[in-house]
């Protein structure tokens, strides 16, 4: 772990110990190895509680749901993992940072925790990682909470399109100045800040966590490969809307209306293939808990006890 990361993890900490211990939303922070990489994670909630396993976006980690976690532990066991090279899980010398062994990790993750059925909450990177692993285990995937996770060409953004486009090339002078920018100090806050309905309200801890993270080169590293790779995702859109089609999860989509990443006609693209899927548009931006973790909350715990997912 290197110094930034120690220096999260001590923040992290500290605030995980400030709630009570006997609190039913206790947030515990642990660590498990999985494929030779040591993947930090969030867990609250009673195991005996339907599991929840929440998948976060780019460039962010675990950190984006501390606010939603507690919200939801009285009524499942929660757990927020940290990809390799996010939040505290540090990149491991040689791993290939694609989508696919990205997937893979998440699934051996899964399995270790010995979650037999769970919910899949997905934002972002979360929803390409988190479609792979429900189309291969269909059977163990109780329902789907989407959150700005595209899944249909609908919903790309002029500008992701030819960002996607202009970096499957790979690795070259002109994609590092595309890169760089994305993960620049600037480009973190404006993915956090646009489309908010109070920006200068917000939490200024989540973009100065993520850049310190990508401070380390192994980190910025990993997220770069998974930016060139981005391309492979939209490959998948069409095995991931027949998943939808053939199995229709229970689905509750909530979006923030305003990313300028992921637009609201991808939010509304499920809606043909999960013609029973709940959608909840929401006036705020790509990270949309930033500002609406309450609603979010309320939204999941009733669609939890129409579905007969929670107990």
């Amino acid at each position: 772990m290197n110094t930034t990361q120690r220096l999260l993890a001590t923040v992290a900490t500290a605030a995980a110990l400030a709630t009570p211990a006997f609190a039913a939303d206790t947030v515990q922070l642990r660590t498990l190895n999985v494929d030779g990489m040591e993947i930090h994670y969030r867990e609250a909630g009673d195991p005996s509680q339907p599991a929840l396993v929440l998948l976060h976006g780019f460039p962010s980690s675990s950190y984006m749901f501390r606010n939603l976690i507690p919200k939801l532990a009285g009524r499942f066991h929660v757990i927020a993992p940290d990809y390799p090279g996010s939040g505290l899980s540090p990149a491991k010398a040689g791993y290939t940072p694609t989508f696919e062994q990205l997937s893979v990790v998440m699934e051996h993750f899964i399995a270790q925790k010995q979650l037999g059925r769970y919910a899949l909450y997905v934002q972002d990177f979360g929803g390409p990682v988190g479609f792979r692993i429900a189309a291969r285990n269909p059977q163990q995937i109780s329902a789907l909470i989407i959150q700005n996770a595209n899944a249909y060409d609908d919903g790309l953004s002029a500008q992701i399109a030819a960002n996607i486009s202009g970096l499957k090339v790979g690795l070259n002078p002109e994609t590092e100045v595309v890169l760089e920018h994305i993960l620049s100090p600037d480009g973190v806050k404006f993915m956090y800040q646009h489309g908010t309905r109070q920006p200068a309200q917000l939490d200024a801890s989540t973009w100065t966590t993520d850049s310190a993270v990508l401070r380390d080169p192994a980190a910025k590293a990993v997220q770069k490969g998974l930016l060139v790779d981005y391309d492979s995702n939209l490959k998948q859109y069409g095995a991931w809307q027949a998943y939808f089609r053939t199995v229709q999860p229970p689905t509750l989509v909530v979006w923030g209306k305003n990313d300028p990443l992921f637009t609201e006609a991808g939010a509304r693209a499920y809606l043909r293939d999960l013609p029973k899927a709940e959608l909840h548009l929401l006036d705020t931006g790509h990270f949309a808990l930033e500002e609406d973790a309450d609603t979010v909350a309320q939204a999941l715990l009733a669609f939890g006890e129409r579905n007969g997912i929670t107990r």
